[in-house]
């Protein structure tokens, strides 16, 4: 569907119109009747890109009204399907045929979990805090996915949920607060890696777009991420992914929330934990703000007589050589002016790059060709 209407773009903007009124309610009502998981999903999947396609505009409040009833169902037959397979695990017939089967069915409810979240995700995006009304009971039934006694998938979905309430409906988003701050917090210190990394990006949108009153809870934050970055096993593959995204959270935090934190006292450490190799768009947020600092020559930063500017140059070759950073994002132009305006000091540039080891300087070169 989503693919149709990319097509019916060059017919212009009436008839892509045209288009989406002829799906729209269709979509919508197969999304509320469909018995087959898997087609249900796909169904899903579809809505979700092609409201993100049609953006603001494409549904009215009789959509949103319908939208947030199906979506709330969707959300009882997962609670009512678990407590099912609760129910089966006690019977006297459960053997590992049965949890084998019980598994799979699991797997198929969690699925379907995420493409709740991508069509929250598509309207929230779209339409901003104007559409939360609508989906205030739904949100309210979301908070039982968080809760400490929910399977770790559920608490995943939830809190992605929650981060997309946070990023596109701030400053609006805080009179749910009560419904997710709490939970939100808490599960920095998960035993989930999964649910971690849900909670940190959850921190970093919080200081990059929440507002003022969210300035407490980021300040009660910046520990929790800091313990997780220090733990002995941060950078397990199994944890990198949700230990990147603290560091990320706590590069937001200094960058969007500096009153809320020791900036000169936390930018040292934060400065040892780069570069971001696993999560490349996280790894974007932290590139642009080190630029910023570099730019605003960052004492800090920077060090003594410029002292830090063979680690910088090692954190920007690891980006580049890592494709963490790409030539068609605009740090990568701002990272090259870096590198400019060390070359033009001989002594200073021998310096940096004599570290470099052969890729990494292949990788500087590269980012100066193309940047």
């Amino acid at each position: 569907m989503p693919l149709l209407l990319e097509c019916a773009q060059v017919r212009g903007p009436e008839y892509l119109t045209q288009m989406w009124h002829f799906m729209c309610d269709a979509l919508i009502k197969a999304i509320g009747t469909e018995p087959d998981s898997d087609v249900l999903s796909e169904i899903m999947h579809s809505f979700a890109k092609c409201v993100e396609l049609m953006g603001d505009g494409c549904l009215n409040n009789e959509h949103f009204e319908e939208l947030g009833g199906i979506l709330k169902g969707k959300l009882e037959e997962h609670f009512k399907n678990q407590e099912l397979r609760h129910a089966k695990r006690q019977d006297e017939d459960y053997d590992e045929q049965v949890e084998e089967t019980l598994q799979d069915e699991d797997e198929n409810d969690v699925y379907i979990l995420t493409k709740v979240s991508d069509i929250l995700h598509s309207v929230f995006s779209s339409y901003k805090e104007k559409v939360l009304p609508w989906f205030e009971q739904l949100l309210q039934l979301i908070v039982q996915l968080i809760c400490p006694n929910r399977p770790w998938a559920d608490r995943q979905w939830g809190l992605c949920i929650f981060d997309d309430v946070i990023e596109h409906c701030s400053p609006s988003s805080f009179k749910y607060a009560e419904y997710f701050l709490r939970p939100m917090l808490q599960s920095l210190c998960d035993t989930s890696p999964e649910v971690r990394q849900a909670a940190a990006y959850g921190v970093g949108v919080m200081a990059q777009y929440g507002g003022d009153n969210y300035r407490p809870f980021c300040t009660e934050a910046l520990p929790l991420l800091v313990g997780v970055i220090q733990a002995a096993d941060s950078r397990s593959k199994e944890n990198v992914n949700a230990t990147e995204n603290c560091i990320s959270a706590v590069g937001k935090l200094m960058r969007f929330r500096p009153e809320c934190v020791n900036v000169n006292e936390v930018l040292p450490h934060w400065l040892s934990w780069l570069p971001l190799k696993e999560d490349k768009e996280e790894a974007v947020h932290t590139f642009h703000f080190l630029c910023d600092l570099i730019e605003s020559n960052n004492p800090v930063v920077l060090g003594p007589e410029n002292s830090n500017l063979p680690k910088i140059f090692l954190i920007i070759a690891d980006g580049v050589a890592n494709e963490s950073v790409k030539t068609e994002d605009a740090c990568s132009k701002r990272l090259a002016n870096v590198i400019r305006q060390v070359q033009v000091s001989a002594g200073l540039w021998t310096q940096c790059v004599s570290t470099l080891n052969e890729t990494q300087q292949k990788a500087i070169q590269d980012l100066l060709n193309t940047a």
